[in-house]
């Protein structure tokens, strides 16, 4: 469970609204990219290895997916198409949901105490993991997210992979009088939102610095 520090953390009344020349009315928000830079590690990895320890035949499809990351590599297979060959994994797991709920209770402490040292109430995730991964921990939080559509049955996409420009496009098509005011992420692939963010920070697992722009 979480810490009881994290628990009584400082929360905000509510979204800064304000008026702004020539942008008419806008939220201003703080937005955080997930894995790496809230939480230490990758959780879709990390829920991977949850499920590939209870359910064997789940490791060897994952392991299918691998040829696949290479043609992803080399330019020659697009990241949704690759990250649904990998999500296959997930048709060998019982009940996906229920998996989930148990990986949290042991895989919140994995969320970094910067974080909720300076949590508002009306921050928002944005993130390439699956929705379905993240929605169950970012609920309890109180937090709004973005994140990749996957179904949890079947690993199969309902649009593109939640990464670089599909971010921002997201975010456009969700909270279209959204500014950013501070951004957080620990990569550059995130270099769309940071230039739409007042102050943008590169996260280096608890260490903050600007944003390399260039």
């Amino acid at each position: 469970m979480y810490a009881a520090a994290r628990a009584n953390a400082t929360l905000s009344a509510g979204a800064d609204a304000r008026l702004f020349p020539g942008k008419g009315f806008c939220l201003l928000r703080n937005v955080y990219d997930f894995d790496n830079t809230i939480y230490r590690g990758d959780s879709s990895v990390d829920f991977f290895r949850h499920c590939a320890a209870k359910y064997p035949r789940a490791y060897l499809s994952a392991l299918a997916a691998l040829p696949f990351l290479l043609l992803m590599q080399l330019k020659l297979a697009k990241k949704t198409y690759v990250k649904q060959r990998f999500y296959r994994y997930l048709r060998h797991v019982p009940d996906v949901l229920e998996e989930v709920e148990r990986f949290w209770l042991t895989h919140d402490q994995n969320l970094k105490d910067w974080y909720f040292a300076q949590k508002r109430d009306d921050d928002l995730i944005i993130s390439a993991s699956p929705e379905f991964l993240l929605e169950p921990l970012l609920k309890r939080l109180g937090l709004a997210m973005i994140a990749s559509r996957v179904a949890p049955q079947t690993g199969v996409y309902d649009g593109q992979n939640c990464h670089g420009e599909e971010k921002v496009r997201r975010m456009r098509e969700q909270y279209p009088e959204l500014q950013i005011e501070e951004f957080y992420s620990d990569s550059r692939s995130d270099t769309p939102l940071a230039r739409l963010a007042r102050k943008a920070y590169m996260v280096k697992g608890d260490a903050l610095s600007p944003f390399p722009m260039d």
